[in-house]
C-alpha cells in the first residue's frame, strides 16, 4: 500500500500492529515525515464509530502494508451542486 493522505479512512487492524487486536476506522489528518523503521509511520487522525462520526483524536504507530483503505478523500467536485436561483416573494404591500 502506498503512504496513506489526509482524508483517508482506514480499516486498522493487528496487521498494521499488535496493538490493534479490536480492528477500528480511522480517519488520517496526518501523515508524519518522522524516521521509523522501514515499512512504518507515525498518523494523526480521528477514530471513527460506525456511522462514521469522529470520537477520539489519535497519533498511531503502524506497518503500511497492514494498513487497509476503505474511503479517501471527498471530492470537492462532488460535493458541489447546482444552485437553484433564490425566487422573491412579490411585496404583499405592493401587490394590494
Amino acid at each position: 500500500m502506498l503512504l496513506p493522505r489526509s482524508g483517508d479512512v482506514l480499516q486498522v487492524t493487528r496487521a498494521a500492529s499488535v496493538q490493534f487486536v479490536e480492528p477500528l476506522l480511522f480517519r488520517v489528518i496526518r501523515v508524519h515525515d518522522w524516521a521509523t523503521y522501514d515499512g512504518w509511520v507515525w498518523l494523526d487522525g480521528y477514530e471513527l464509530n460506525t456511522a462514521g462520526d469522529a470520537v477520539e483524536r489519535r497519533s498511531i504507530f503502524v506497518q503500511v502494508d497492514g494498513l487497509r483503505q476503505v474511503g479517501g478523500p471527498t471530492d470537492v467536485r462532488i460535493r458541489q451542486t447546482r444552485r437553484t436561483p433564490l425566487v422573491r416573494m412579490a411585496d404583499p404591500v405592493a401587490v394590494r
